[in-house]
């Protein structure tokens, strides 16, 4: 792991020191103010870290120099003592090096969740539904919020496609590393001989673009208008309320058809279709940095297949990680902690290392 030098500490906390004692000049204009406070809040707790690193080294090298003492009790007392700091300080340096690395942009940022069903018919649009809710009850627990913007049921339950806003602190980081093929081998109820299906989902998680991040340009969209359709036996619109927004330059398309007014449906399809657009261009920026992202947990990529859901076994395996946890029902429930804790630690543990290299 990298190490950091006591110079490299003196810097994090005199620039501390610094925008805390900018913040308190007198006539100080209020946008630089804002600017100021947004770099204290940034630098802060680095400074804390660094501050805790530095004081346990300071006790290791005193508390070294007491075991050397004449007193043999004060020897003792000290080596114990240093023990303990000794076994403080990996964790305290590990912290200050995490805090250092260039973080994402969008790490902070709500989200949009996409699934949809992949090979095996009925039983991958049935197993889209239980990602669904399974992510729904991990928002839960959270204290996030999940707004459908759109969803095509199918005929024997769950989802040929849903797509949903996951909003709340920090969404995007905890939920990247979930795009990717998800894959479920079960008996589908559907199946009297018992035969374990495979079938698949594919998830994409894209950090919700604000109107400021993409300037879509309204020449460069085709709005098609058209009567909502709807499962038979339920009542759809009767008036021309989905649209259909077709991004010339880029080719993307975003159907949105669920609210009654037109007005509506073509506000979720912007909002979809402005974070798609912003995913795409930090795909751009992760094309250019390919040596980074290969170090990092899987590679981005929405055709790879990340993780295995097999219900006979009760078990959900991480390929990209190799993890198994035989914990398949209370995963599903949304308790996915140890699962997207292991996907950050490991995430964490590469880009080190690369920091490293």
């Amino acid at each position: 792991m990298t190490t950091i030098t006591p110079d490299r500490i003196r810097q994090i906390e005199a620039r501390r020191d610094e925008l805390s004692a900018m913040m308190t000049k007198a006539d100080l204009p209020a946008e630089q103010f804002v600017q100021l406070s947004k770099d204290y809040a940034e630098i802060e707790p680095v400074a804390q870290a660094a501050t805790k690193v530095r004081e346990l080294r300071a006790a290791v090298d005193s508390l070294t120099e007491m075991t050397r003492d004449a007193d043999e009790d004060m020897r003792q007392m000290a080596a114990e003592e240093l023990t303990e700091v000794q076994a403080a300080l990996p964790p305290a340096e590990r912290a200050l090096a995490l805090s250092l690395l260039p973080r994402d942009a969008a790490d902070e940022r709500s989200a949009i969740l996409e699934i949809r069903a992949g090979t095996g018919g009925d039983e991958a649009a049935l197993f889209a539904g239980d990602l669904f809710r399974m992510y729904q009850r991990h928002a839960e627990d959270r204290g996030w919020r999940v707004e459908l913007m759109s969803a095509s049921a199918a005929d024997m339950g769950g989802y040929k496609e849903v797509v949903a806003s996951v909003t709340g602190a920090g969404v995007f980081a905890r939920l990247k590393f979930e795009s990717g093929v998800h894959r479920v081998q079960r008996v589908p109820v559907t199946e009297s001989g018992g035969r374990i299906h495979t079938s698949a989902a594919t998830v994409a998680v894209l950090p919700e673009a604000e109107e400021v991040d993409v300037q879509i340009d309204e020449k460069d969209l085709r709005i098609d208008v058209y009567r909502s359709s709807g499962p038979g036996g339920q009542s759809v619109n009767t008036t021309d309320s989905a649209v259909r927004i077709t991004h010339l330059p880029s080719g993307l398309v975003v159907i949105q058809q669920d609210e009654k007014s037109q007005h509506k449906n073509k506000a979720k399809a912007l909002r979809v279709l402005r974070s798609r657009l912003y995913d795409l261009e930090r795909e751009k920026v992760d094309s250019a940095r390919a040596g980074a992202r290969r170090s990092m947990v899987g590679s981005g990529d929405r055709s790879e297949r990340i993780r295995t859901y097999n219900f006979p076994q009760g078990r959900v395996t991480d390929h990209r990680i190799n993890l198994t946890l035989h914990r398949l029902p209370e995963i599903l429930e949304g308790h996915m902690d140890e699962l997207i804790g292991a996907l950050i630690a490991e995430d964490e543990a590469a880009r080190l290392a690369a920091l490293d290299g």
